[in-house]
C-alpha cells in the first residue's frame, strides 16, 4: 500500500473512532507528542492534553461527522478533511452559552501532518459565530 493510501485509511479510521466516541482508538492513531491546534484557541501538545480535551468534549457535546471528504498529499505526510458536524450541546462549556440540548450542523475542516504512520498534528477550523448563532436561536 502506498503512503497516500495508508494516510487515507488512517484518517478514515480516526473519524470512525470519533463517530463511535472511541477516544482511546483516536489516541492510538496519534504520535506521543501530537500537536493539537484548537479552533480559535491555543495549541496543546501530547496525548494527555488531547485526552483531557476529549473528556471535556464528550461531556459537553455529542457530535457525529458526516459527508467526510479526505484529501491526502502524494507522499502521505499532509492531509485535510472537510465535513459537516452534526451535534447536540449537552452540558455548558466554559465561556459559552448555556447548554439546553440545542442541535447544530456545522461545516468544519481539519489539517493533518503525518509521521511514521501516526498523526503528528491536527489543526481544526470551523466558524464559531455560526455555532453560536445556531445554539442561541
Amino acid at each position: 500500500m502506498k503512503a497516500k493510501e495508508i494516510t487515507q485509511e488512517l484518517l478514515a479510521t480516526y473519524y470512525a473512532c470519533f463517530n463511535a466516541g472511541n477516544t482511546d482508538g483516536m489516541l492510538a492513531l496519534m504520535a506521543d507528542d501530537i500537536v493539537h491546534d484548537i479552533n480559535q484557541g491555543g495549541s496543546e501538545t501530547g496525548l494527555a492534553a488531547f485526552r483531557e480535551f476529549f473528556v471535556r468534549m464528550n461531556r459537553c457535546y455529542r457530535e457525529n461527522v458526516r459527508d467526510l471528504q479526505i484529501f491526502v498529499s502524494d507522499d502521505g505526510t499532509r492531509a485535510a478533511a472537510e465535513f459537516l458536524v452534526h451535534g447536540t450541546y449537552l452540558s455548558t462549556d466554559e465561556g459559552l452559552p448555556a447548554a439546553q440540548g440545542q442541535t447544530y450542523d456545522l461545516p468544519a475542516g481539519a489539517f493533518f501532518s503525518i509521521s511514521h504512520g501516526k498523526i503528528q498534528r491536527v489543526t481544526m477550523y470551523y466558524n464559531l459565530q455560526d455555532w453560536l448563532d445556531q445554539v442561541n436561536s
